[in-house]
């Protein structure tokens, strides 16, 4: 028989968790055909991949990616493709794009996502054809996709487009009965037509951007637990998931999610949700040592299904000045964001009056849990006009000055203009050890990698590939803590189930979305920074990973799309490999021979 491709002699994971084995594959019609432990006949075969010494895994999911505008702007979603990722999820953190106007999308999404506005709002404005789930399903399955694509239906989104924009985000205001109704029914909507479920997002961190209602929290923060538990029940009812968030100024209403989702308490209809995040953060050094633990404790009293998205890597930040979510923490740090023009944040940054209230903020903040560690000691300038503070930490140059460290920060920003200063600091994941019990712990699942979002503070597209090589650098060094089957059982076959998704898994009958990756090149590239030119964002440039030598090759739906560094002619743009993923769908597949 014929095959489209075959990869041969590879180590082949199944993404099960079984044990690997040296196999054979053969793929035909975009289906995996034969997994043989013989030769295939390749006679005929226009693509044969020789995978051996090298490894043979499903194609990563990636359950936690910001690309609700960029997908339209470039199907191909190249920068995580390159790293095996096959299937990438939309609509997280109460995101999405498929009820709220394009002027209200854009203004929820791009300051939380640090994506320039204006090509949010045109991306929208020009390719918007959709006013239903339905109709949004059926716009993104036309594209090109590189990837597959499944989504959220986020609730920022959902309660603007009820409630307008301005009404949503008023801590006055409550949904009548009609208008909650009315989000139930929308939602239910959203489900039938394919969606997975809804994303939310508690924590009021995250703030609106233009020129409106610009600062304001998302909508979803000003939610009441009535209306939460109103859409809850509809995702119960269709067996669907909640992607969401705690409060952090408020820990203890954290364990209303695990309620939510008991299944001891709603008849037997429990409901799976997935919470950030499970992380090690300095700012919060015990946390580690109760999250699994005490996830686990939780979800077998109450028989929920409560799960924390883990980033499998250090959780290194970089910023341009104070462009940087964590300062929205500080009043006095969103006052500062809230201002857009360079000059005007310089005379803000300047102003006594405005770092005493600073100061103050920053000082008593400490008291209580925060993203950032707040420790300037610990956070490094790499770029800067003036070349003699490149490599130290601001808390150094406080040291020398005598100064506050907030007072040295803001002088730096002040001296050499405010987005001139680039440094960086690690927040979270910064223990190996601890990094690893994360990993490899039951009630946490991979994500998080925020793909598509923080241009220039950096997203994780290749997590996969770096949690391969510590499990694999831990088992040559006789330390193992994984498998390294279970660490691709982890990135792929479980969050597959777990979400509803139809892939994760590399056998015969499965659809062939799959990753060749060359076990000699997990090495220190994969931790390399480097900066690409995005041309659909007007040249701006992101932070990117660059570790092409690890991937040799990435397939979806059977067709090769990247190989040997480069993608196949027409990626994106006139060739279409992945398609939108609807829950619950499975794709029914023939073998014969």
């Amino acid at each position: 028989m014929s095959y489209d491709v075959i990869i041969r002699d590879g180590l082949w994971f199944d993404g099960t968790g079984a044990a690997p084995q040296t196999r054979t594959l053969g793929i035909r019609d975009g289906v995996v055909v034969a997994v043989s432990p013989k030769p295939l006949d390749e006679t005929g075969c226009p693509e044969v991949i020789d995978a051996a010494g090298k490894w043979v895994l499903p194609g990563f999911l990636d359950v936690h990616t910001h690309y609700d505008a960029e997908v339209l702007l470039d199907p191909g979603l190249r920068e995580s493709v390159r790293h095996g990722v096959t299937t990438v999820l939309l609509g997280n953190c109460s995101l999405s794009t498929v009820y709220a106007n394009s002027e209200d999308a854009a203004d929820l999404f791009s300051r939380v996502e640090a994506v320039p506005r204006e090509f949010v709002h045109r991306a929208l404005d020009t390719n918007r054809t959709w006013s239903t789930p339905a109709e949004y399903i059926k716009a993104i399955d036309s594209l090109p996709l590189g990837p597959n694509v499944g989504s959220l239906l986020g609730h920022s989104d959902l309660r603007a487009a009820v409630l307008g924009l301005d009404r949503a985000t008023d801590a006055a205001v409550r949904p009548s009965q009609a208008e909650l109704e009315t989000m139930a029914t929308l939602l239910d909507d959203a489900l039938e037509a394919g969606m997975l479920g809804m994303s939310g997002m508690d924590a009021a961190i995250d703030k609106l951007d233009g020129d409106r209602f610009r600062s304001r929290a998302l909508p979803s923060t000003f939610a009441t637990w009535r209306e939460r538990r109103k859409l809850i029940s509809v995702l119960r009812k269709r067996g669907r998931i909640l992607q969401s968030a705690p409060n952090l100024d408020r820990p203890a209403t954290g364990l209303l999610f695990f309620l939510a989702s008991s299944r001891i308490l709603h008849r037997r209809k429990g409901i799976r949700m997935s919470m950030l995040v499970s992380a090690d953060a300095k700012s919060m050094p015990l946390a580690v040592y109760t999250f699994g633990l005490g996830t686990r404790i939780l979800n077998k009293l109450l028989g929920s299904s409560v799960r924390f998205q883990h980033l499998p890597v250090p959780f290194e930040l970089y910023s341009d000045g104070i462009d940087l979510p964590v300062f929205e923490e500080f009043g006095a740090g969103t006052a500062a964001l809230h201002l857009r023009e360079q000059l005007e944040r310089n005379d803000l940054l300047a102003d006594e009056s405005y770092r005493r209230r600073f100061r103050r903020e920053f000082d008593r903040i400490k008291l209580g849990p925060t993203l950032w560690h707040r420790d300037f000691h610990d956070a490094v300038i790499v770029e800067c006009p003036d070349k003699s503070l490149i490599g130290k930490s601001f808390g150094e140059i406080a040291d020398e000055r005598g100064l506050h460290p907030l007072d040295a920060f803001l002088d730096v920003l002040v001296e050499n203009g405010e987005r001139n200063v680039r440094w960086t600091t690690i927040v979270a994941n910064h223990r190996p050890k601890e990094l690893n019990k994360l990993a490899a712990e039951p009630s946490v699942h991979m994500g998080f990698s925020d793909a598509g979002a923080h241009l220039r503070n950096m997203a994780f597209y290749n997590f996969g590939l770096r949690l391969l090589k510590r499990v694999w650098d831990a088992e040559r060094a006789g330390t193992p803590f994984m498998p390294i089957q279970h660490a691709v059982h982890r990135l792929t076959g479980e969050l597959a189930e777990w979400f509803g998704i139809d892939g994760g898994t590399l056998r015969q009958g499965d659809r062939a979305d799959f990753v060749v990756i060359d076990p000699a090149h997990l090495d220190e590239s994969v931790d390399g920074y480097h900066e690409e030119e995005v041309p659909f964002y007007g040249g701006l440039r992101r932070m990117v990973n660059r570790n092409d030598a690890t991937v040799v090759a990435t397939g979806v739906g059977g067709d090769i799309v990247f190989r040997a560094g480069r993608f196949r002619d027409g990626y994106g743009q006139t060739v279409r490999s992945g398609h939108y993923l609807r829950a619950g769908e499975r794709q029914a597949v023939s073998v014969d021979a």
